[in-house]
Parts: structure tokens; sequence; C-alpha cells
């Protein structure tokens, strides 16, 4: 009986196109994001050779022709797919001026204003001096604070409440160090707040500073009271129940 050979009677999926193999008609190949079917057995011809190939299926203009390096990006403009190669360290990515495709960019320093770092610490317990020269209202209300620049500001925010007995004033100050932030002059009595001796028992303690320490050392902000005159003035007065007192620094970059 005679034999008739009717060659391949469906297509041949072999993947990627390898110069070094040997394709026979019907041969199927991957190629530059395209696919191609062999026409002509050949060895060593480019699918994108009509003479042994013909287009089986389109893949666009090419990505894997278009991307060359690690880290691009592949996007399509007006005219088909195109590479963006990929940005330096720290930039990113946004839309053109034109809207029409996307581009990398630098971003700008961090602004003035911006808030590095918050430290908060809290004291719940009743202090008291007779001493008419600053000395430490709370050793609890003390945070040190190492700014990350000579330029930066530190702004501290104290609240409490404080009486007076005795007939005198309590004066309180922040303090940086031995520093009275409050010194406008020479005189050691300046103070960010003063609370008077009344019969109605405690007064709000509320006062805030906007530092520039010029340092990036560990530094010490504490409150601190004192009193003018004769008699005894309270922190954290416990008249009414458990008073609390907040000290908090806040780092602001430059």
């Amino acid at each position: 009986m005679a034999e008739i050979n009717l060659g391949a009677i469906r297509f041949n999926w072999k993947g990627a196109y390898a110069g070094g193999t040997a394709y026979v008609v019907d041969d199927v190949v991957s190629y530059l994001g395209s696919s191609y079917v062999c026409i002509l057995a050949s060895t060593g011809n480019v699918p994108t050779n009509g003479t042994y190939w013909n287009l089986m299926a389109q893949g666009g203009t090419g990505s894997s022709s278009t991307l060359t390096t690690a880290g691009d990006m592949l996007y399509r403009d007006g005219s088909g797919l195109q590479r963006l190669a990929i940005g330096t360290a720290g930039q990113e990515l946004k839309v053109n001026s034109g809207a029409s495709a996307p581009e990398w960019y630098t971003p700008a320093a961090a602004s003035a204003g911006k808030i590095l770092q918050v430290l908060t610490v809290r004291d719940g317990t009743q202090r008291n001096t007779t001493s008419s020269t600053y000395t430490t209202a709370s050793s609890t209300l003390s945070i040190t604070i190492t700014p990350s620049a000579t330029s930066s500001r530190i702004f501290a925010l104290c609240t409490s409440n404080a009486k007076v007995g005795g007939g005198t004033w309590g004066l309180f100050s922040i303090f940086r160090g031995n520093q009275n932030l409050a010194t406008f002059g020479t005189a050691t009595a300046d103070a960010m707040t003063q609370v008077v001796s009344t019969a109605t028992g405690n007064a709000s303690v509320t006062m805030s500073m906007v530092d520039s320490p010029a340092t990036t050392s560990a530094t010490t902000y504490q409150l601190r009271m004192a009193v003018a005159g004769s008699g005894t003035v309270y922190l954290n007065s416990n008249n009414y129940g458990g008073q609390v007192g907040e000290l908090t620094l806040m780092e602001i970059g430059a």
C-alpha cells in the first residue's frame, strides 16, 4: 500500500526562538513579543526573515526589545510602546506637563516647618517649693531631646495647674539646661507664667516657647518654679482631685 507523507497536520509550538535550533514547516516560535510560523525549514534565520517565517500574531512594537535595562518601565504614547529608563535613587514618578507621558522627577527637600520628632512626659504628683530662686518643679516634667540639625527649632509646651499660699506669687518657667527661656533681661525672676495667691484655689499653668538650641547634642528642657516673696507654691495641686501636668517638645526642621 502506498504511503502519503502529510507532514505536520497541526502547528508545533517550539517556544522562544533559538538560533541554533533547526525549524521545520509549521513550527511556531515567539520572538520579540510576537509569534511566527515556519514556512521553509532552516536553521539560524530569525523569524523576521520573511523567506522562512510568516507572522502569526503581532505582539505590538516588541516590548522585549523596547525594555533593555533592569527597572525600565513600558508605556504607550501616540505612536506605540515606549521605554522609560529607570530613574535615579530618590526620584518619584509623575505625569509630564503635557499630560501625555510619565516622567521621573526629584522632589524638593522637605520645607521648613516640618515636625521631625515629638516627645511628651506627664506627671500627676503634687509638687511644692518655698524657694525664691527657680528650682526643679518636677523631675518628671523633664525631657532630653537630641536635635537632628543645628538649624532645628524646639517648640516647648507645658500645661498644669497650681495654687499659691501665704499671699505670694508663684513663678513658672521652662529651662533649657540652666538657661531660663523666659529671661528677656537679666532678672532671675523672669517667668513665663505667674500665679497669684487667691481664695478660689487652683489656677491653670500654660506656657510655650520656640527655642533655637543650635546644637545636635542631647539637650534637656525642664519646668521650674519659684515664689516671689514668702509662702508656698504648689504644682499639680490636688485640691479637686488628681491633677496632671504635661510637657511636650517638638523638633521643627528649618
